[in-house]
């Protein structure tokens, strides 16, 4: 199979039909081998009847239905495991994202060799509460991470499936795929820029508590790129620094108290900036050494359920 895309949603009924009806037809036109599939993230309006109107029409159409809203990354997660294409296209249901730029990201990667392709939306048709956020969270990645893209969370992506098998999403990671992607080592990361659409059904599911997750998931992933595999390095090597400077404090205090005969260490503030100093640098270890335990031994669950499945 040429193509897979996974088109994660939320409340998008109006808009499904004008997209799977587009897809379809650059999917025909081009002559791609593919499968759409929908993953319905506990939608409350008819989202997954509509999806099941869609299937029992078009056989290239699989989809799941969440029991609840687990949120884009748990959607995307689930889209990847099941896809089955040499490429495999994202983007979201709003129709704020075009089909016809499907061919020239899918040449991108089966073709130029890339692992990834990020979309860029240059002009955007979103109000500012969204776009700023956005500059912001996206300029941090950059310097961050050292890829060169302007759009880290745009919805439209094409990949080459050895990167969505072995991604694991969970949380919001969504955003910072091309991240995740180059910390397991698939380097070849481009952008191409792309039109954007004015949403035409429907509301923006944006909102403020997502730049606080932004940020949150921001820290988390440039933890996770460094030190997921390796936690130790980062902990062990802070505990140490903090225990040898508490000992070295403990060594200089003694030295006074037995040669200079400096009495009354313990009303020093230096005797518990000291002490603190192993306290702290032995818990920092220990947290350094159960991390890399659980990192080499822990099993990951599935974070969500699955009610429906076509």
């Amino acid at each position: 199979m040429d193509i897979s895309i996974v088109v994660p949603l939320l409340n998008e009924s109006e808009s499904l039909p004008a997209l799977h009806t587009w897809i379809q037809r650059v999917m025909e036109e081009n002559n791609f081998s593919y499968e759409i599939i929908f993953v319905d993230d506990g939608s409350t309006d008819n989202s997954w009847e509509v999806i099941e109107d869609l299937a029992k029409k078009d056989k290239a159409v699989r989809a799941v239905k969440f029991r609840r809203n687990y949120g884009k990354a748990a959607g995307l997660d689930a889209g990847f495991r099941l896809a089955k294409g040499d490429v495999v296209i994202t983007m979201d249901a709003d129709l704020q994202d075009v089909p016809d730029e499907i061919p020239a990201m899918y040449r991108k990667i089966a073709v130029e060799g890339y692992d990834l392709v990020s979309c860029w939306k240059k002009k955007r048709h979103d109000p500012l509460g969204k776009t700023l956020p956005s500059k912001f969270f996206n300029w941090t990645t950059r310097r961050l991470s050292g890829i060169k893209i302007h759009d880290f969370n745009c919805g439209l992506k094409a990949y080459r499936r050895e990167v969505v098998k072995s991604l694991r999403l969970q949380g919001e990671m969504h955003r910072y795929i091309p991240v995740l992607a180059k910390s397991l080592g698939f380097e070849k990361i481009t952008e191409k820029v792309v039109k954007h659409r004015k949403r035409e059904h429907g509301v923006s599911k944006y909102g403020v508590e997502r730049i606080v997750k932004g940020y949150l998931d921001l820290l988390t992933v440039s933890f996770i790129s460094k030190f997921g595999k390796r936690p130790m390095h980062l902990f062990g090597t802070i505990g140490s620094l903090l225990f040898l400077a508490g000992f070295v404090i403990a060594g200089y205090l003694s030295f006074e108290k037995y040669f200079h005969h400096v009495y009354r260490m313990t009303e020093r503030p230096l005797f518990f900036l000291g002490l603190l100093s192993m306290l702290l640098g032995t818990q920092l270890f220990l947290t350094g050494f159960l991390a890399e335990m659980i990192s080499r031994t822990g099993n990951r669950d599935d974070s969500y359920q699955i009610e429906k499945e076509i």
